[in-house]
């Protein structure tokens, strides 16, 4: 598809249309500049997304710890420890890896456990990986893992769908990474109007969408609009994506609008975390979808251009356990 033929144009809160005119060509395969330096030290109170610095645990350096460390991949072993004859170890996944090889003395190695070192694992307490970010718990060795799987404090992946971005980091710094590595388009408000032209929707291609990201509540909100095929017709879907963790993201909804020559078509729900990938939210169809032949009637004229209007907004719910849905007014 010829992606520079699409044209995004959006207004927000109260502004007219024609008073923001944001042109962009999207590069499906471009690549960001990653920042370990700063997504891997910065610390994050919580959910609390305000890049506040918090203390954070110290992490031990015992010998203990180090002997629990594969030499190979340099994670945390879990049983079933190995060891050579020489008394080395590794990993179980690791074992596989050096075809059976010890990787420090490059002796055979056998089906021999190391149950001492794994009766040795049974006993620590180690803070979570994420302590750096905030995260002050402590867990036995083996519930480590299962924590840091869901902890808070683990950082978010970039979000956007484009490439494959590698960037991880606190909201922050995936906000400034969005705007400053991939030129996302930044709004504030909490309602969109956004007009997106395509000279021949006829072709259509999994790598034709758009990010705009809203800010609105003191939260960042990702919007998504793209093209992709779903069984053999194509189709355009726009959903919402919350920069934020799960339990934050249900208190609040969304609403999109689409139509034209008096029809339209209105889908609610409530943003998804970014904790659940693009992909997998567009593929449960968790959004507005938009049929091409609904589109281009949307569009009028000869049908043979694009012409597709989306409005919306956010609203944070009052009291989202109690299942009411009572919009409030953005501030």
């Amino acid at each position: 598809m010829d992606l520079d033929s699409i044209e995004c144009v959006s207004s927000s809160d109260g502004l007219d249309e024609d008073e923001i005119h944001l042109h962009h060509t999207l590069h499906p395969y471009s690549h960001s500049h990653h920042h370990p330096e700063l997504s891997a030290t910065k610390p994050r109170n919580g959910n609390n997304n305000s890049g506040i610095t918090v203390p954070t645990a110290t992490a031990p350096a015992t010998s203990v710890h180090e002997l629990l460390e594969c030499p190979v991949c340099t994670n945390s072993m879990y049983p079933p420890i190995h060891q050579c004859h020489n008394g080395h170890t590794l990993c179980s996944t690791c074992k596989t890896r050096v075809h059976n090889r010890c990787p420090t003395c490059r002796q055979e190695l056998g089906d021999i456990r190391c149950l001492a070192l794994e009766k040795v694992a049974e006993s620590l307490e180690l803070p979570c990986k994420y302590y750096s970010l905030g995260c002050t718990e402590i867990f036995p060795y083996y519930s480590k893992l299962k924590h840091e799987a869901l902890c808070n404090y683990r950082p978010y992946s970039c979000p956007y769908a484009g490439s494959e971005c590698s960037a991880v980091g606190d909201i922050p710094f995936l906000v400034a990474h969005l705007r400053d590595d991939h030129k996302v388009d930044m709004h504030t408000g909490c309602t969109f109007n956004h007009r997106y032209v395509k000279s021949n929707p006829r072709e259509v291609e999994n790598a034709t969408w758009m990010l705009t990201v809203f800010h609105c509540f003191g939260q960042y909100f990702c919007l998504h609009f793209e093209a992709f095929q779903l069984g053999m017709a194509p189709v355009y879907m726009a959903f919402l994506r919350f920069m934020g963790d799960e339990n934050d993201a249900r208190t609040y909804s969304y609403s999109l609008e689409v139509g034209g020559y008096g029809r339209k078509l209105i889908w609610e729900g409530t943003p998804r975390s970014i904790r659940d990938s693009h992909r997998k939210v567009r593929d449960s169809h968790d959004g507005l979808i938009i049929q091409r032949n609904m589109a281009l009637f949307f569009s009028g004229g000869d049908r043979k251009e694009l012409k597709l209007r989306v409005t919306g907004r956010i609203w944070k719910e009052q009291n989202p356990d109690a299942g009411v849905c009572t919009p409030n007014l953005c501030s």
